[in-house]
């Protein structure tokens, strides 16, 4: 008996769950959902209401994006992603992926939104996200990685977000004065990874059927 994944395909907290499972080789039953049409299961088991949610096979309800990365990852970690031989590296990259999440992500919104609906305050609110993109490119242009000597759970956690920072204004991105970022965010967008991450499947209510997310 395989977990249960509940989850949105664009949703960025949903996306690195993902990511994280595939990367730990963890394979479950994907059942993908529409937030306006949420499933009466998912909401029984959590009420909150959005995904990521992941139910092990004991019911054991895993509700948070972070959280099920970790779990896969203490489950198997092949690439230690969660730096095992530098234990401080990973307090680190827990630390900066909650900015990420609690200021980033809340400033990335207005960001979004100001650009959405032409509220002339577009670069404002760029230049208040830019202050997080900053320290990331300052971090990958001196060592190549965000933390310590690789790559590590933060890649991760941090793809979908610095994905929809850099799809805000493209041409503006393109062009801007991070380039070690735009080179780390290619490689990972061209990855097969990525890929497997972001297949499509079909709506788990229209037909309740659960898809397989990893390889046999």
């Amino acid at each position: 008996m395989l977990p249960v994944l509940y989850s949105l395909q664009h949703c960025p907290y949903a996306m690195r769950a993902r990511m994280g499972l595939l990367m730990a080789q963890q394979q479950v039953m994907l059942r993908a959902i529409i937030m306006k049409n949420k499933p009466e299961e998912m909401l029984a088991v959590s009420p909150k209401g959005t995904v990521p949610v992941l139910i092990l096979p004991d019911s054991t309800v895993i509700d948070e994006s972070l959280d099920i990365m970790i779990w896969a990852l203490q489950q198997n970690d092949p690439e230690d992603l969660l730096h095992t031989d530098s234990p401080s590296d990973l307090a680190i990259m827990i630390e900066l992926i909650k900015r990420n999440d609690k200021e980033f992500k809340p400033q990335l919104e207005i960001y979004k939104k100001s650009k959405r609906f032409h509220t002339g305050t577009e670069i404002e609110e760029r230049q208040k996200c830019e202050i997080f993109i900053a320290e990331l490119e300052l971090r990958l242009s001196q060592n190549g990685n965000f933390v310590g000597r690789k790559p590590g759970l933060i890649d991760y956690a941090l793809l979908p977000f610095v994905r929809q920072f850099s799809k805000v204004n493209r041409s503006w991105f393109i062009q801007a004065p991070y380039p070690y970022l735009r080179a780390w965010l290619e490689g990972h967008l061209q990855s097969r990874l990525y890929s497997k991450a972001m297949a499509k499947f079909p709506f788990w209510l229209d037909e309740y059927e659960e898809c397989l997310l990893g390889e046999n």
